[in-house]
């Protein structure tokens, strides 16, 4: 038994060891590449300030174009159903000029 808890110590001191070495690498990791990381934003940046821009005027131009197209596809689908609104309507008219009953007041 005593092997068992001496197997299961050493076990998480290597795991241990591995994470403080896993550590000091990303550390030094973050430390080389922070440089390159901050020159990448700098340089980017304008070209990310140009996506914005251009995707904002882009946006302008098509929501008009999809507003007027879904419009038109509502206009094409509703067309066949006049006659039924029609018939709707007409059955409405018929059942309102009836006179109401009047109700038992108490």
């Amino acid at each position: 038994m005593m092997e068992l808890a001496l197997l299961a110590a050493a076990a998480v001191a290597v795991c241990a060891v591995v994470m403080l070495v896993l550590a000091a690498v990303k550390a030094v990791l973050w430390l080389v590449l922070l440089p390159l990381k901050l020159l990448l934003y700098i340089l980017l940046l304008p070209l990310l300030l140009l996506k914005g821009l251009l995707g904002g005027l882009v946006f302008l131009v098509v929501v008009p174009v999809l507003v007027i197209a879904g419009l038109d596809a509502m206009t094409a689908a509703l067309i066949p159903l006049l006659p039924l609104l029609f018939v709707v309507f007409v059955v409405w008219l018929l059942l309102r000029s009836r006179t109401p009953s009047t109700a038992v007041a108490r």
